[in-house]
């Protein structure tokens, strides 16, 4: 009997006890002494200024070249200068990066090995993998600083908005905590040594979704987090329900792991009757962005770099693929790492005050694009949805350049002018020329992680 089928067999009683004592392993990896240090650190430098944060960066990038050119084979092998400071740090840092060629994913994927440092002992890391959605999963190695780091930009942003580490919390993420045979609530667990209440993502039905609902109305939290297609699932049965959360449950809502879509952040917010703070991370802990109250993403300059591939600009913004580099893995280090998502940096500052580059959002992945007939790449179709009130749920399929499949979950209200009013939304960002074929479901399969995907395209991720 292997390990998930020996938790699957155990009461209740005892699952609680075995995501308790998991809770306990993750806190002692997350929460050490360098992680509290450096939490105190970065509470006094993100809201210092952009001159301070700037010479930070150009700081932690000289520190993480010299070590790469000495200890991994990859950039070892590179013709690249000895990096220098500068006293302008903007400068400094562009010429720096400059020297190094954008590294793509494919790179890394064919020879990881040869990205691990020679400076550290391989038995003390913490593997890991990108999740795959794209059909390309990366093997992955982090220091336990590293690891750390993450956290460390993950609760920052929580104790600047009154969120405090200890308080009782629930979350709605991709790990299997309920056995899938299960049939009645509850379809949560317990890790009591965090004050953390676990619900399942795979057991989200129409008929079960009351069960969370009540749930939610008479667990005790502070705050909630995980994926925001599952609070919109919620979100909705609550609203529904005539039920939304009275305002002061939760001091936020704390989405990650999937892009926030328009027409999810209404039903949320209107639901929890709380504030959504974002958070854009990935796997490979190159990259991290956090959110403010003006909905904007705020890049942790302390944990690492983030360039834009420009591909559209104009006065107030640039756009296209990101390219970062990230400070704190001297494990396996990313520099000019082309990460996949598509991002939109403000020029302008951000009327929250805090300083440092802010996008105004990051829309995801490249095969999240629908291409059209004369060859143009359309992201952020979500806002299609966010009007549509007879429309419950819905997702894009493209297989072939010239068709899209849409997937729709109708509302009883949903009639023929909906239907009429979708494809005018749809042909005024897509064209005429598309064809467009609705199909109407009860549910939208989630992938195998429990995520959600609002557009899936071959046609993009081939292109």
């Amino acid at each position: 009997m292997n390990g998930d089928s020996l938790y699957g067999a155990l009461p209740i009683p005892l699952q609680n006890l075995a995501c308790t004592y998991a809770g306990w392993q993750r806190a002692r990896m997350r929460y050490t002494p360098y992680f509290h240090q450096t939490l105190a650190s970065w509470m006094e430098s993100g809201w210092s200024s952009e001159e301070a944060l700037r010479s930070l960066q150009q700081a932690r990038l000289i520190s993480l070249v010299e070590r790469a050119r000495e200890a991994v084979p990859h950039y070892a092998s590179l013709d690249v200068p000895p990096p220098v400071a500068d006293s302008d740090p903007v400068t400094g840092i562009e010429k720096i990066l400059d020297a190094f060629p954008v590294l793509e994913k494919t790179v890394y994927r064919d020879a990881p090995e040869l990205f691990l440092s020679k400076a550290i002992d391989h038995t003390t890391l913490i593997k890991g993998k990108t999740s795959g959605t794209t059909g390309m999963a990366l093997p992955l190695w982090y220091t336990r600083e590293a690891v750390a780091e993450e956290f460390v930009a993950v609760w920052r942003l929580r104790v600047h908005h009154g969120i405090q580490l200890g308080d009782p919390h629930l979350t709605l993420g991709g790990r299997s905590i309920v056995p899938l045979n299960q049939i009645k609530a509850p379809f949560w667990r317990r890790n009591s040594w965090a004050k953390q209440t676990l619900f399942s993502l795979y057991h989200m039905s129409v008929d079960n979704l009351p069960a969370y609902v009540d749930a939610i109305h008479e667990t005790a939290a502070t705050y909630i987090q995980g994926y925001p297609s599952s609070f919109y699932l919620l979100g909705r049965a609550m609203l529904e329900q005539g039920r939304p959360l009275p305002k002061g449950k939760f001091k936020a809502v704390l989405p990650s792991s999937e892009s926030l879509l328009a027409f999810h952040a209404e039903v949320i917010t209107t639901a929890f009757n709380a504030p959504i703070l974002d958070r854009y991370g990935a796997s490979e802990l190159a990259v991290s962005m956090t959110g403010c109250r003006e909905g904007h993403l705020h890049v942790d300059m302390e944990f690492g770099i983030v360039e834009v591939e420009v591909e559209e600009e104009t006065d107030e913004w640039v756009r296209g693929p990101l390219v970062v580099t990230g400070f704190a893995n001297d494990a396996t280090p990313l520099i000019r790492y082309k990460i996949g998502d598509v991002g939109t940096r403000s020029k302008q500052s951000c009327a929250c005050g805090r300083p440092g580059d802010v996008f105004l959002d990051v829309d995801g992945r490249v095969e999240d694009y629908v291409v059209t007939p004369d060859g143009r790449w359309i992201g952020r179709l979500d806002h299609i949805f966010k009007e549509q009130r007879d429309i419950a749920e819905a997702q894009i399929l493209q297989d072939e350049a010239d068709a899209i499949e849409v997937r729709l979950i109708r509302q009883p209200s949903f009639s023929d002018d909906s239907e009429a009013k979708l494809l005018r939304e749809i042909r005024s960002r897509l064209g005429n020329d598309i064809r467009i074929d609705l199909n109407f479901v009860d549910e939208i399969p989630r992938e195998a992680n429990g995520k959600f995907r609002a557009v899936k395209s071959r046609v993009g991720r081939n292109g």
